[in-house]
């Protein structure tokens, strides 16, 4: 329940500073042109950002850092949708629907698309942050390595998603990209698959390693057209086209709020975040849509489910952070990281002394909400005009900041190494027909599936099934699951019965 005391004081803290609300737009533009630049990601703005907080009270300083994690929170779809590239793995869904859309010259709805389900999901997220902070946070302590497999496996579920109607080579390209991130140390200490490569040691940079397989099998498939968009006359960056985009968003409020509340949900648990939360929303969402072979082809349901899970999880990664001093990701790790330089720590002692001032952070990121629709606009306005770059200058520029991009992230040469690897292997399977997406969904999941599973098995003493049975959340998940995946199937039944019973009764 809410604390209207607390509120009323978090409603006069800030009318009370007007350097609470200057900083909120140049963050939303840091973070929206950090996240639409493949390579740096809205973490690493708010890294390089950081110390300029020093300066600041604190809560002006946590508006600022907060403003950049919401506007890279777009910004990532940005290029997914324009150039196939995601912007960060939690946009990695995005590309599936929104670069076929850009295709087919609907760039500005696909970025209205993703700019309202961003918006509104955003909006839900704190909503509800607002009303089960301090419930939510006992409840995600109480996560093992067992419920967070049951998650890492829920994401999979996805490859088969993926695979279209060749579920064999799916299925393939998701058991290689499965293999490729378990390549490493393990956290038992057994060493595999680095070929006495040092770099590998840690395992194989995902972010660089998805940036080559996307870019090649996206950028070198255009070599030899003009540009991106073949019509001229669909380049043109058209504001009442995006905001027939967003108006689609409020045709299908079940497919949006779905994606939000698995956003929120999958984000509050530490170490999963929207890299997993939007891969599940959009498998769900195609389960589950009349016409699943649509999807991968332009269906804006697919970006507006994808979009509303990677945007809400920001809502339940402030979740940990708040009321247990945990971050659930590397942007509140940047977030915890400002309260510990203004001397405040986050938790249960946080939130029962400080209220309020939980209440403001909270009312501070809805008002960001409402500022990023204008804000992503003026954006999208200068972004859109990506298309009109002939295709001579784009791919070598987009593949220079692809380049400067992965060796920031490694900062050394195993980051462009693994991007040209990485980009000659995305083409081949491309060239084969291999879906280049299931193989990057099991790179990011392999490492997590491996880590859960062997911290499952420590905890467990061998005896998985017996340590499954006694935790009731890791049977509600596994239910969940299963009836997720059997959901399409008994939606099919239901409408053959009722089809055949409105025969009879026609006849």
């Amino acid at each position: 329940m809410l604390d209207w005391t607390a509120l009323s004081g978090a409603f006069a803290l800030l009318g009370s500073d007007i350097n609470i609300w200057l900083v909120i737009i140049p963050g939303l533009i840091i973070g929206l042109v950090a996240g639409s630049i493949a390579g740096l990601s809205n973490s690493m703005a708010m890294a390089l950002c950081l110390p300029l907080t020093l300066y600041m009270d604190f809560l002006p300083a946590v508006m600022f850092l907060t403003a950049i994690f919401t506007g890279g929170g777009f910004g990532g779809a940005v290029t997914s949708i324009l150039m196939g590239i995601p912007g960060t793995t939690s946009a990695v869904a995005t590309t599936f629907d929104g670069y076929p859309m850009t295709r087919q010259g609907l760039h500005n709805e696909a970025m209205g698309l993703a700019l309202m389900s961003s918006v509104i999901a955003v909006f839900i997220g704190y909503i509800l942050l607002m009303f089960v902070v301090a419930p939510l946070g006992a409840w995600v302590i109480g996560l093992g390595p067992g419920e967070m497999l049951m998650i890492a496996i829920w994401g999979l579920t996805m490859i088969a998603a993926l695979g279209g109607k060749d579920l064999t080579r799916g299925l393939i390209a998701g058991g290689f990209g499965l293999m490729l991130g378990t390549v490493g140390m393990n956290t038992s200490g057994y060493t595999r698959g680095t070929m006495d490569i040092p770099f590998l040691l840690d395992g194989i940079p995902v972010v660089p390693a998805m940036m080559g397989m996307f870019a090649a099998s996206q950028l070198l498939s255009l070599v030899g057209n003009q540009f991106i968009i073949s019509d001229e006359g669909a380049r043109r960056a058209d504001f009442r086209r995006v905001f027939a985009g967003a108006k689609q968003v409020l045709k299908v409020p079940f497919f949006h709020l779905r994606g939000s509340l698995i956003g929120v949900f999958v984000g509050a648990i530490p170490g999963v975040g929207s890299s997993v939360g939007n891969l599940i929303a959009y498998a769900q969402a195609k389960r589950t849509d009349d016409d699943p072979e649509s999807y991968g082809k332009g269906n804006p349901k697919g970006v507006i489910a994808a979009e509303s899970a990677n945007s809400s999880s920001e809502g339940g990664s402030m979740v940990t952070m708040l009321a247990l001093g945990i971050p659930g990701g590397a942007g509140t790790a940047m977030l915890l990281a400002a309260f510990t330089m203004h001397n405040v720590t986050g938790g249960p002692q946080f939130i029962n002394n400080n209220m309020d001032i939980v209440y403001t952070i909270i009312l501070g990121n809805l008002a960001q909400v409402v500022l990023l629709l204008g804000v992503g606009m003026v954006f999208l306005a200068v972004a859109g005009n990506i298309v009109r770059v002939p295709l001579t200058i784009l791919i070598p520029s987009v593949m220079v900041l692809a380049i400067l991009g992965s060796y920031a992230i490694t900062g050394d040469v195993a980051g462009p190494i693994t991007l040209f690897v990485f980009a000659a292997l995305g083409w081949l399977m491309k060239r084969y027909k291999y879906p280049v997406a299931a193989a990057v969904v099991g790179l990011l999941l392999g490492r997590m599936v491996e880590t859960q599973l062997i911290r499952t098995y420590q905890l467990s003493g061998g005896m998985e099934l017996q340590y499954f049975l006694e935790r009731p959340i890791i049977i509600t998940f596994f239910i969940l699951l299963v009836l997720s995946l059997l959901q399409p199937l008994i939606t099919r039944q239901i409408k053959q019965r009722w089809g055949r019973k409105n025969l009879k009764a026609g006849v």
